[in-house]
Formats: structure tokens, sequence, C-alpha cells
């Protein structure tokens, strides 16, 4: 595939995403769209789909080949997906990340940042903090 029809497959894929059409994302990736190629404002598509909490997204993203541990660099959209769908209390989209072996230690800002379980407890969601936490994931010292 050439780079202009990959380019132009990605940029409507960031734009099926947060809108949540799982039949255009399908389409997408059907049709050779990278399911890893971060945006203008260097999102991934699977950060988008874990910030904005779409869980069948998500599913879609990582079978077709989406690191469940990416990071990506944009102003206001850094971080891994984990870290995002955590701190937002996504707990299904929590739940995809996992299953596709998202570490659920691994600090964001390439390592120097927190983890998914301390974004998930310092918002209170504590359905996904246990679930993070069920999948191994360290409390920060002092947390019970």
């Amino acid at each position: 595939m050439n780079h202009r029809k990959q380019k132009k497959y990605s940029r409507r894929l960031a734009e099926a995403i947060p809108a949540g059409d799982v039949v255009r994302v399908k389409a997408l990736l059907r049709a050779g769209a990278d399911p890893e190629r971060a945006d203008d404002g260097g999102a991934t598509p699977l950060y988008q789909a874990s910030v904005n909490g779409k869980a069948a997204i998500a599913r879609l993203l990582l079978a077709a080949g989406a690191s469940p541990d990416t990071e990506s660099d944009g102003l206001g959209s850094d971080g891994t997906p984990l870290c995002a769908a955590a701190c937002w209390g996504h707990t299904g989209t929590v739940r995809e990340l996992l299953a596709y072996g998202a570490d659920p230690n691994l600090r964001e800002d390439h390592g120097a940042g927190r983890t998914p379980l301390e974004w998930a407890e310092d918002g209170s969601h504590l359905e996904t903090a246990g679930l993070l936490r069920a999948a191994g994931a360290i409390p920060r010292w002092g947390s019970a």
C-alpha cells in the first residue's frame, strides 16, 4: 500500500475511534489502516480508543496488531493506553488491554510517571483498581 493511501486510512481511523464507529474501524483495518500509526498529534489509535473507553474498538486494534504498551507522545494525549483507560475508569477497556498482554505495572512518561493502578486509585475507580490488582499490579508504598 502506498504512503498516501496509508495516511488517508490513518486519518479516517483517528476520526472513527472517538465516534465509536466499530463498523468503520473494522473496514479501515481490513483495508490496511495501520493500527500503530499515531495521528498528527502523536496519539496512537489504541490510546484514542482507551482514553475514550471504546473497548470493542480497542479489541479490534489489538487483534490487528496494535501493541498494548505503546506510549503516545502527543500534547494532551501522552501516556500508555492502560494508564489512559485506568485514569477514566474504563474497566471494559482495561480488561481488553490486559487480555492482550498490557503490563499493569508499566509507568507512563517512559518509565518516570504513574502506573495504571495509581491512576485508577486516585480517580476512585474501585472496580478498575481491583481488576488491575487481580492482574498483578503492585500498589504504591503505603497503599493497601
